[in-house]
């Protein structure tokens, strides 16, 4: 009865819910994708990628002011996502589902998820209005610009968390709740969040190998790893610390704080202890490690550990709340500490900041020198270092010790102290002391005013030497004071070399650790069947793994006929090298030749030359046309002589006037992101005279670089008016473009696929 009177009492709000869930399951019905794109269900990536850019440009709101303009963009952009997936594609072909009409059961991750988090933004579409785009959407979106200049190399400081997305992806609704949460979390930690929208940057998600919506992924050291599991906030903490390396926290306790803490000297780092009463490292001390990992040694002491006892009652910590201490040079006692309930990143990062280096470091490579002694800015302060050049033997230990304890005594903020070791350091050494022979000279101090970053300093030699004595820490405390007040007094001058990097031979070891986190990966990766972002590594391992047995089986049968075809291998190369036609040298130096070979791309050479080129090679293709063959040939020849000695290059030419449609329809899939220079009616475009453009293809990697002609002749006239005065201008500048082509400076433009051979053959 309560229920009729409800029924009764609102019949606006049931007609009102009828009519939407009318509405929806009628628009999920009537939308086909083929129907709205004006395709067959045969047609091919590449005509269904054409006709959807031709269809963008027509209804684009901005564009074209008709009403119901921007519901056609839409179901345009939606039936493009979904014939231009393979997956979702054969789904729709099957059972005539798309992503609204699928069951919301259906997960793409190792774990199928238990709930549905349903919220507002469950009837919210935020189709072309970044305003109303979910929180993420705008302040965390991702360019491939910004990802590769600004993500990457962040990437090494702190890991990134990116989600995968899209405007019609209603399973990026499903995990949004646990995704802002976490966000909020880790963000407050340090960790870096990103969000890529596929319909916006299709380039993007490619480059991270995202084939799928939703997807989650982690970015560190610039390296990329999926997310496998169900998205709920513990799964999504625990893969951003699995993320960081193992080794980056030591636990300390009473039987290893000794050897802990006085690792200062190998390492020449400051060591920090954290001291806390949670059995695990706390996430956002592991990401401090990370950040601070070359100049700082991170351990952490379990106060809750019987093991711990004697720490806590040395260096009297408190229990009731988290303690930071930082160790220099002495093992003893901190040189400085820090106590909170509730330690938030900020503070422990002016903590560690301000604690970066020791008192007296040692210099082991340039990068430690530029940052302890800062080149001279004009809008700064002057900067000066007070350098002591020793030796690590025994005879030495009681002048650096000296040395060490003047530096501790210093409160001049424009001061720093450092050492070098003479053996390690000697071309730096020898300019400074001028010496030439190879006997040690005594210890000796030098103050150093940086210049510029190309090794100018100014510097004064302390007199006297470094002993350790009373009267030498009284001529340096001298000095120090006249420099204050008469800079001048640095009266000599000098280009330093780069220091050597003391910590090279570490490489090994940190390779060693590499290999490991690899391996592991590899393992972790197995036990989740994830061979789609497996295969490649997997396919490297194993083309090693092939080159390697096949050149040992060579081998092992080549040496025992080695003897008996010695010489006629000889005489064939000889024959090779003086040119003669069919045969090839056996030398692996690229053959001297001096002319260019310059091959026709036709429907014989297509393939072998472009379609199936193989991995790190590169076509480079000169567009031409009858009138103007001969001309662009030559001059194509006289600048890319140069570069054919490279055995990665190939050079072509392309007759527009028999393959413009393969032309046309090559920059037709690449326009998103060459912004070709384009008129916006379909028939004007068919007007570009493409003479004189080259195209650096890559055939394995789909992408192309272009170079478009600086000359394009007198106003009003075609390009085959020019004459042969003029023409061949058009390539004045294709000598520079081949050497940023060479040291890999141009712009890649990635396509889905070569236009088919169809394009290349012609009507018949």
């Amino acid at each position: 009865l309560e229920v009729t009177r409800m029924f009764l009492t609102f019949p606006g709000v049931v007609v009102v819910c009828l009519h939407l869930l009318g509405g929806s399951m009628e628009t999920a019905n009537e939308v086909d994708p083929y129907k709205i794109l004006g395709v067959t269900k045969s047609a091919s990536q590449a005509e269904i990628k054409k006709v959807y850019k031709r269809l963008v440009r027509e209804w684009h709101p901005d564009k074209n002011k008709n009403e119901g303009a921007e519901d056609m963009f839409i179901k345009i952009t939606k039936s493009y996502e979904i014939l231009s997936n393979e997956e979702k594609r054969t789904n729709y072909d099957r059972y005539g589902q798309t992503d609204d009409t699928q069951p919301y059961g259906h997960g793409h991750y190792g774990h199928r998820h238990d709930h549905f988090y349903f919220d507002e933004s469950f009837f919210h579409f935020p189709f072309n209005n970044k305003g109303n785009r979910e929180f993420a959407d705008g302040k965390y979106a991702l360019h491939f610009n910004q990802y590769v200049n600004d993500v990457v190399p962040d990437s090494y400081k702190r890991p990134y968390l990116i989600k995968i997305t899209s405007d019609w992806c209603f399973s990026c609704i499903h995990i949004e709740p646990v995704w802002k949460e976490v966000v909020l979390e880790l963000e407050a930690l340090g960790v870096g969040i990103g969000v890529v929208d596929v319909g916006y940057e299709r380039r993007l998600a490619n480059h991270l190998g995202a084939h799928r919506t939703p997807s989650i992924l982690g970015v560190i050291n610039g390296k990329v790893t999926f997310f496998h599991y169900a998205v709920v906030k513990e799964h999504l903490r625990q893969f951003v610390e699995d993320l960081l390396p193992q080794r980056l926290v030591e636990k300390v306790t009473d039987r290893n704080d000794f050897q802990f803490l006085n690792s200062w000297h190998e390492q020449n780092k400051p060591h920090v202890l954290l001291f806390d009463q949670v059995p695990v490292v706390p996430l956002l001390y592991k990401l401090t490690a990370f950040a601070y990992k070359d100049y700082v040694q991170f351990g952490y002491v379990d106060q809750g550990l019987s093991e711990t006892a004697n720490l806590l009652k040395q260096f009297n910590i408190n229990t009731y709340a988290p303690t930071m201490l930082v160790f220099k040079e002495s093992t003893d006692k901190p040189a400085d500490i820090i106590q909170a309930k509730g330690m938030k990143k900020q503070i422990i990062d002016e903590f560690i900041t301000n604690n970066k280096f020791l008192l007296v470091p040692r210099l082991v490579n340039q990068k430690l020198f530029d940052e302890l002694c800062p080149v001279k800015q004009f809008h700064r302060r002057r900067k000066y270092c007070v350098l002591l050049i020793t030796g690590d033997e025994e005879s030495y230990t009681i002048g650096n010790q000296a040395f060490l304890t003047f530096a501790s005594t210093n409160t001049l903020e424009v001061v720093r102290f450092a050492y070098v070791y003479q053996r390690l350091q000697q071309s730096l050494c020898d300019i400074l002391l001028k010496t030439k022979d190879s006997t040690p000279p005594p210890p000796q101090v030098f103050i150093l005013e940086r210049r510029n970053a190309a090794g100018k300093v100014l510097y004064k030699e302390v007199a006297g030497g470094w002993n350790g004595t009373d009267e030498d820490k009284q001529r340096l405390l001298d000095e120090l004071e006249r420099l204050q007040k008469d800079p001048s007094i640095l009266n000599y001058d000098a280009m330093l070399p780069e220091l050597n990097n003391e910590f090279a031979s570490m490489f090994l070891i940190r390779w060693i650790y590499t290999a490991y986190d690899y391996l592991s990966e590899i393992l972790d990766d197995i036990l989740h069947n994830n061979w789609r972002e497996m295969m490649p590594l997997l396919s490297l391992i194993f083309s090693a793994l092939f080159i390697l047995f096949g050149t040992v089986v060579v081998q092992a049968f080549s040496d025992s006929s080695e003897d008996g075809k010695s010489k006629p291998k000889a005489k064939e190369g000889t024959k090779a090298e003086n040119g003669s036609p069919g045969s090839s040298s056996t030398s692996s130096r690229p053959p001297k030749k001096n002319f260019v070979e310059v091959t026709e791309l036709t429907d014989i050479t297509y393939t072998s030359n472009l379609v199936k080129l193989r991995p790190g090679h590169m076509n480079v293709v000169l567009v031409l046309t009858d009138a103007t063959k001969n001309v662009l040939l030559s001059k194509f020849a006289k600048e890319v002589y140069s570069f054919t000695g490279s055995l990665t290059l190939h050079f072509s030419f392309l007759n527009v006037d028999k393959h413009s449609a393969w032309m046309e329809t090559l920059l037709e899939f690449a326009q998103d992101a060459m912004q070709i220079d384009t008129e916006e009616d379909d028939c004007a475009r068919h007007k570009i005279d493409y003479t004189g453009y080259v195209l650096a293809l890559n055939g394995h990697k789909k992408y192309l670089c272009l170079f478009k002609p600086v000359y394009t002749g007198e106003e009003g006239g075609s390009s085959e008016e020019e004459g042969p005065g003029g023409i061949h201008h058009k390539l004045d500048r294709l000598g520079l473009w081949m050497e940023r082509l060479m040291e890999g400076t141009l712009p890649r433009y990635y396509i889905p696929g070569w236009p088919g051979l169809d394009k290349i053959t012609g009507p018949k």
